[in-house]
């Protein structure tokens, strides 16, 4: 039975030129507003093509020098009027320009079909967002950074093995995609168990395109039951409740492509990630399920420019919201170390 519902939960988890800015009038986040920052709606274009959209968080009253500016995104099923547009709104707070957007296929962004992900393309939407972040005139071009949360804590980490512009990278309660998608939960997944889940996804791929559309993949549950892992019932404490919920969240409010798993199966990220010169931060929870994935991926990283950081008492879906949790002084600072000037 426990072997089912992990089954079910990966298939949860998957299943730059700016062309308009405008105030956002309405607010639609699921945080409250600050009053030190101004809010821009932008969209920019990635390599493919696909339009993301992302919300610009300016601190008010700022220097009429450039400043350091920083691309967040997740977590993975998540919008940017979610944990990402909080992460950026409180780092504008402490001096930064900062970019949350949508990744492609998801939220405001475009791309069809919809509720798809990619490991190409969702690495590529963050050199996307240094693209648009290095062409503006408020934002310093040599000081980029890259925040990831959940899923795209992955991204992020793999967009920084390719993209020599970012200067540092913060990862909070990260995800190898690729890895949970081909093993399993805690790498429960062996070989004749995947090819049988490969069997699977391969058949509705047929039927996919007999029907001609994409079936839904099993999203969280409308009610829980009480038997769900605790990790089920804390991301359902997060998207299904006031908590975090956003109608156009697929966390909260639909599902993943039933498909979507296979190309993860198949193209790893994090293969280079031992080749990433500049600065790392890892932020996980003492407490998360999830844990394994940053604690792995550290032990990779090389330099003295790099650090895992364990937050004591602290879930996987705390770092998504908890004020009390999340070391933002500690990203303020690293971020200030490392967004500086090229010598």
């Amino acid at each position: 039975m426990f072997k089912k519902i992990l089954l079910l939960l990966i298939v949860f988890l998957i299943g730059g030129k700016i062309m308009t800015e405008a105030k956002t009038n309405d607010w639609d986040k699921t945080f409250k507003k600050s009053d030190k920052v101004d809010i821009q709606k932008v969209e920019f274009k990635n390599r493919y093509g696909i339009t993301l959209v992302g919300d610009l968080y300016i601190p008010k009253n700022k220097s009429k020098d450039k400043l350091p500016a920083i691309a967040i995104a997740g977590p993975f099923g998540a919008v940017k009027e979610q944990a990402s547009g909080l992460y950026a709104q409180t780092l504008a707070q402490k001096g930064f320009i900062t970019l949350a957007f949508d990744p492609s296929f998801t939220g405001e962004s475009k791309g069809e079909p919809r509720h798809v992900a990619s490991p190409d393309i969702n690495t590529e939407d963050f050199s996307a967002a240094v693209d648009y972040l290095s062409n503006r005139n408020d934002a310093a071009p040599n000081k980029i950074g890259t925040l990831g949360i959940c899923g795209f804590g992955g991204f992020a980490l793999n967009a920084a093995a390719m993209d020599t512009r970012i200067k540092a990278t913060v990862t909070s309660t990260m995800y190898d995609m690729s890895r949970v998608n081909a093993n399993g939960y805690f790498d429960s997944t062996d070989e004749k168990a995947r090819y049988e889940l490969k069997k699977q996804l391969n058949d509705q791929r047929t039927k996919d395109f007999k029907n001609g559309t994409y079936a839904k993949g099993s999203g969280l549950p409308a009610k829980l039951t009480g038997q769900e892992p605790q990790f089920v019932k804390d991301y359902y404490d997060y998207y299904k409740t006031k908590r975090g919920f956003h109608a156009r969240s697929i966390n909260s409010n639909g599902n993943w492509n039933m498909t979507s798993p296979l190309s993860f199966i198949n193209m790893r990220i994090l293969t280079k990630s031992d080749e990433i010169q500049s600065a790392v931060l890892i932020m996980h929870g003492e407490n998360a399920h999830s844990k394994y994935f940053s604690e792995d991926a550290f032990k990779k990283l090389k330099g003295e420019n790099k650090e895992l950081l364990i937050i004591k008492d602290a879930n996987h879906t705390d770092l998504y919201d908890n004020l009390d949790k999340i070391p933002f002084d500690k990203i303020e600072q690293f971020f200030k170390t490392y967004l500086k000037e090229d010598k």
